[in-house]
């Protein structure tokens, strides 16, 4: 398919609704993505037509919701270009997703003084659980800060590597700058495994895990224009062999007696109890829309957007923009003097402009730029021009206001 911004925004039905009497300008695509009438429609059959529990039932509709349950791993599978469709497992997003790497495979391997880097750039999404191998484990957590623009070179996360480190986890994209991070020239540049939090990138460009050369790689639905609730990780089958189940129960199992338990083999392994059956259908809807419209045709979208929005927002002289790198993807995170995040961000919302403001689960990040918040607008591939210069007309009017 051709990539008409036009058709697309037609896709989705909340973007016709009016906010404050105002047409919708949604730029908080960085935390949550709207969902288009196939991935709505999508659900609905499953529910009204076709649902039942899956892997477990030998009746016509439990084969159904079983069959359309696991065409979902194969489509992520190509989504991501993962060499098998059994490395893909499951999940209700990258939460999710980085728990299980690791209580499943960082946790019984590492040892007091063992290290994992991670960089300045992390969502709290890929921080919080190495914390816990800290408090409880001993495990030295290497913080690798960014440059001033918000730029990761490369090399600066290999200077942390030691020979304790146990894991590079570090993000494909910033959910708060863009910054894009060449992840595969870290994974070439050592043996050590390394996680990869691509919740951002998978969204805004194509990805080929192979290509990356990275152990663990996330993606969570709710930003791939899918449902909440929905998402996964690919695990490479060597990475997949040294790790023990994080949840038990239903699904997970082989066989169960009373003294001893067998384990199914993965990915079900690591998949335990009734999963998010329609969630993960309507996941698999939203990236088969995304692929049909094509990856590329989204990136070079998004780029256009990215460029003519960094240009006009530099017309704002009095307007801080926190993070700048050269390679970024649109997503862009400012401060005003004299206006709180919050005041920003009530004042476009009175002008129907949905943005972010906080620390975007990223207070490490926050402390390294010097500011407590800010206010973030993050594009998607249904956002135009025209609304990035109702952004800059809705920050000028704010500007007015608290001057």
């Amino acid at each position: 398919m051709s990539f008409d911004v036009n058709a697309v925004r037609a896709e989705f039905p909340i973007l016709s609704r009016q906010v404050n009497g105002r047409p919708l300008v949604y730029l908080d695509n960085g935390a949550s993505a709207q969902k288009p009438r196939c991935v709505i429609d999508a659900i609905t059959r499953a529910y009204e037509g076709e649902y039942a529990n899956v892997h477990r039932g030998l009746h016509f509709l439990s084969n159904l919701a079983t069959d359309n349950y696991e065409k979902v791993r194969a489509t992520i599978a190509r989504f991501l270009k993962a060499p098998h469709e059994d490395e893909v497992i499951f999940t209700s997003g990258s939460t999710e997703a980085i728990n299980l790497v690791s209580y499943g495979w960082a946790a019984p391997r590492m040892q007091a003084g063992d290290e994992i880097v991670l960089s300045v750039l992390e969502h709290h999404a890929n921080i919080v659980p190495w914390h816990f191998l800290r408090e409880r484990q001993g495990v030295v957590l290497k913080w690798v800060e960014p440059e001033p623009d918000g730029s990761l070179p490369p090399e600066k996360v290999l200077a942390a590597v030691g020979p304790k480190t146990k894991l590079i986890a570090v993000t494909h994209m910033s959910n708060v700058t863009g910054t894009v991070v060449d992840v595969a020239a870290i994974a070439r540049g050592t043996d050590v495994p390394v996680l990869v939090d691509g919740s951002q990138s998978a969204v805004h460009m194509p990805v080929d895990v192979g290509a990356l050369g990275c152990d663990f790689f996330c993606i969570t639905g709710h930003k791939l224009y899918g449902p909440s609730g929905s998402g996964a990780i690919w695990i490479s089958r060597a990475r997949q062999a040294e790790m023990r189940p994080f949840l038990g129960g239903g699904d997970m199992i082989r066989t169960v007696a009373r003294d001893e338990v067998t384990y199914a083999d993965p990915p079900l392994r690591f998949e335990a109890g009734t999963p998010g059956i329609v969630n993960q259908i309507g996941l698999g809807a939203a990236l088969d829309y995304m692929m049909d419209l094509g990856m590329e045709n989204i990136a070079a979208h998004e780029r256009g957007l990215r460029d003519y929005a960094r240009d006009r927002l530099r017309e704002l002289n009095w307007l801080q923009i926190q993070g700048d790198a050269p390679e970024k993807g649109a997503i862009f995170s400012m401060t005003m003097e004299g206006a709180h995040a919050h005041d920003i961000s009530t004042i476009l919302d009175k002008k129907g402009i949905a943005v972010r403001a906080g620390s975007h689960c990223a207070m490490p990040l926050m402390e390294f730029f010097g500011v407590t918040a800010s206010a973030r607008a993050s594009f998607g591939m249904y956002n135009t021009k025209a609304e990035v210069d109702a952004l800059v007309e809705g920050l000028t009017f704010c500007r007015e206001l608290f001057a």
